[in-house]
């Protein structure tokens, strides 16, 4: 796939197909990825990827959590977002938001409704298989923009082999749970999930796209010849 239209075509899939994805793919995928960019060349990611039984023993771990946990879980160990959230920043989160509900008829006071479908992050909706990005935690700045840069290239990657994916920092929020189930080391500390799988092109959660914001209002440019 010419990489112009793997940008174009990656998107948060939500529903995927129970196809099983080969090994040999995640690993050519996960390898390929290193070659992201990396500020001294830390290379400062840690992929942990799961599928099959271990992936279900996963989702069977927090099943039962889901109906009285969500959305707080076991607090998180980064802020995610900037609290207060300044425009136009959370008039974007807003937006995305209702487009995603209103693409499963979910209406705003459906609170119930709603967190059942959050809930589906903790079953990687539906992929057949997942992966985990960590970081060590006496890293800075450049070091998270590293692995976002990785995280990226995994995503883009995929698209190569006809899979989608789904970065999920929702998983931030059982940090502990995935720390143990993961055997993490003591230094190390999650970054992202990622849902990997092929999508399901019937599903309505996966037929909008989130907007972009126009060139102009993030980008300058000054002396381009014409």
């Amino acid at each position: 796939m010419d990489i112009v239209d793997a940008v174009a075509s990656r998107y948060s899939c939500r529903a995927f197909l129970p196809k099983p994805v080969p090994e040999k793919i995640v690993r050519d995928i996960v390898e390929r990825a290193a070659r992201a960019p990396s500020a001294g060349n830390l290379q400062p990611w840690r992929v942990y990827a799961i599928a099959g039984k271990r992936l279900e023993e996963l989702k069977a771990l927090l099943a039962p959590r889901m109906a009285t946990e969500l959305p707080k879980g076991e607090g998180v160990e980064y802020q995610i977002y900037p609290n207060p959230m300044p425009e136009p920043y959370r008039e974007r989160a807003f937006t995305v938001g209702e487009l995603l509900y209103q693409s499963i008829n979910v209406p705003r006071e459906d609170k119930a409704a709603r967190y059942r479908q959050y809930a589906r992050n903790y079953e990687f909706f539906g992929a057949p298989a997942a992966l985990f990005f960590a970081r060590d935690k006496s890293h800075g700045a450049a070091q998270w923009a590293d692995i976002g840069g990785y995280l990226q290239t995994v995503a883009l990657l995929a698209r190569g082999h006809d899979l989608h994916t789904c970065p999920q920092q929702a998983w931030v929020s059982f940090h502990r749970t995935v720390r143990s189930f993961l055997d993490l080391p003591d230094n190390l500390m999650i970054y992202s999930g990622m849902a990997l799988g092929y999508e399901d092109p019937a599903a309505p959660i996966n037929g909008w796209r989130s907007p972009r914001a126009a060139l102009d209002d993030f980008a300058s440019f000054d002396g381009f010849e014409s």
